[in-house]
């Protein structure tokens, strides 16, 4: 028998309970899984949250994408806490979903397992890959590395924290790709090492900044200022790094007349036209916007045949250079350039990936776009076929997703909380519209404690929040021995190294 919902007032809130718990699993420690879960713990008086971490820690991008140099962005977690100090939150940390744990230590659940124990489940796993290039010498020569690998070396993320890339065998590098993570990247390879001293950076990632060669950053792009991905503040903080120049660009690819721009595009383009402080000639480091290039091959010299030497772009036009949907049109006849760099790094974008489960299961995941099929709301789709009205777009019941696998990789996290906003919202609307998701009757589901007894979890060592918050407080520790906010651990078995 299905129950009516109640519904408590509580200040301007209204939360809702139909007599019983709601179990939900988030699938995913970063940003969009904890603003799921507040949204829908704030909304609904009997909502009990499992929250799913392949890793012993939690946070995400959070943690090991966020530039070390910006802390107050990391302010969220703060909120985060919040969420998990309820008795409601349940952190399962150091187990994957539907794929065996990739360090020794770490447990593994079955997303079947899941789908049994809970009215809903959220996928908020984020974009764990890249896109390529797809060009010569991208696979084949060192030097040559994702902004993804490069960004989690440098902020200790176990899967890449033995990256090393080698920064003293030339002074030039080249970013491709002209959004906020490329300027990241360009930052911390002409940052003063003093000031990254500071921060959260990982120690290895210190020192090997501390021998960097590199003088000359090239940050290239196939289309033009009014089309670029970066923010107003991501640029104004390279053009107000010390000794550090700004080189100058095309100003054609700006508007003569600027009066009527919307007012972040004219902040941003007065920034571009004003500079940086420090000349070329009298910097000690320099960096540049270089636009309308298109990548084509990475090289090696013939006597370094096995290491990025130079990289050769393929000069594009603007179909409507002052349009922010312009395309970039190969020029006619072809002209190329070729700068030096014994570093590239690939920063195109981020891609999701579908969960070992998705095809057995028929949950439908668009390859192309690194996305999990969804409404609008974030509640997960899939085709269905009626005889009498053909081929219509159906909603898996408890299923949904949010962050970077529903919209793929865009925005920051203030986006990224609206987004999960909505689909904590899709999620107390389904509970609250009676019989849209309570279909195992007046059954309770198990939620972790179900899981673990149908999986026999064993092998692994499952790690709780107060588990972190053990881990925490030994990274601060570690940290505070060496002045700065913490050192973080950058294997897993370090961290639960602290457990023991």
């Amino acid at each position: 028998m299905h129950l009516a919902p109640h519904i408590y007032h509580c200040g301007l809130k209204m939360r809702y309970s139909n007599g019983r718990p709601f179990r939900i699993a988030v699938i995913g420690s970063g940003p969009a899984g904890f603003y799921t879960a507040y949204r829908a713990m704030s909304k609904i008086h009997d909502a009990k949250v499992d929250m799913y971490e392949s890793l012993p820690v939690p946070f995400g991008l959070v943690r090991f994408g966020v530039a070390p140099d910006h802390p107050e962005v990391k302010n969220c977690q703060e909120k985060f806490e919040e969420v998990a100090a309820s008795p409601n939150f349940t952190f399962v940390g150091n187990v994957s979903v539907g794929s065996p744990s990739p360090h020794p230590e770490g447990a593994s659940v079955s997303l079947a397992s899941i789908l049994r124990h809970y009215n809903a489940v959220v996928f908020a796993y984020g974009a764990s890959h890249d896109r390529t290039l797809n060009i010569p010498g991208e696979s084949s020569l060192s030097g040559v590395y994702s902004a993804r690998e490069f960004v989690g070396w440098y902020n200790g993320l176990p899967a890449h924290a033995h990256l090393n890339p080698d920064l003293t065998r030339g002074d030039t590098a080249v970013v491709i790709g002209q959004g906020n993570v490329a300027l990241d990247v360009a930052r911390m390879l002409l940052e003063d090492v003093a000031t990254l001293a500071k921060s959260d950076i990982a120690e290895h990632a210190l020192d090997a900044l501390a021998r960097s060669r590199i003088k000359r950053v090239h940050i290239v792009g196939r289309r033009g200022p009014m089309q670029a991905a970066f923010t107003t503040k991501e640029v104004r903080e390279l053009m107000r790094l010390p000794s550090v120049a700004f080189h100058p660009f095309d100003t054609a690819l700006i508007p003569p007349d600027r009066s009527s721009l919307p007012r972040a595009a004219k902040r941003l383009t007065d920034i571009l036209l004003k500079g940086s402080p420090t000349a070329p000639s009298h910097a000690s480091k320099s960096w540049s916007l270089d636009f309308c290039l298109s990548p084509s091959a990475f090289h090696a010299s013939p006597s370094d045949p096995a290491h990025l030497t130079s990289t050769t772009f393929t000069h594009t036009h603007l179909s409507s250079p002052f349009a922010p949907t312009s395309y970039a049109l190969p020029v006619s006849p072809t002209q190329t350039t070729t700068l030096p760099s014994t570093l590239a790094f690939r920063s195109i974008g981020y891609q999701s990936s579908p969960l070992p489960e998705f095809s057995t299961l028929g949950i439908p995941f668009d390859s192309s776009r690194g996305t999990i099929a969804h409404d609008p709301s974030g509640r997960v789709t899939h085709e269905e076929r009626d005889p009498g009205a053909g081929v219509h777009m159906g909603v898996f019941p408890g299923l949904y997703c949010a962050g970077w696998v529903k919209t793929g990789p865009t925005g920051v996290i203030a986006s990224t909380m609206g987004d999960a906003f909505a689909t904590a919202d899709a999620i107390v609307e389904d509970w609250t519209s009676l019989g849209r998701l309570d279909s195992g009757g007046d059954e309770t589901r198990g939620g972790w404690e179900g899981v673990k007894a149908d999986e026999k979890v064993e092998g692994g060592r499952v790690v709780s929040w107060e588990d972190w918050r053990r881990i925490d407080g030994a990274e601060r520790e570690r940290g505070r021995e060496k002045g700065k906010e913490r050192e973080k651990f950058t294997r897993t078995g370090d961290m639960l190294g602290v457990l023991r």
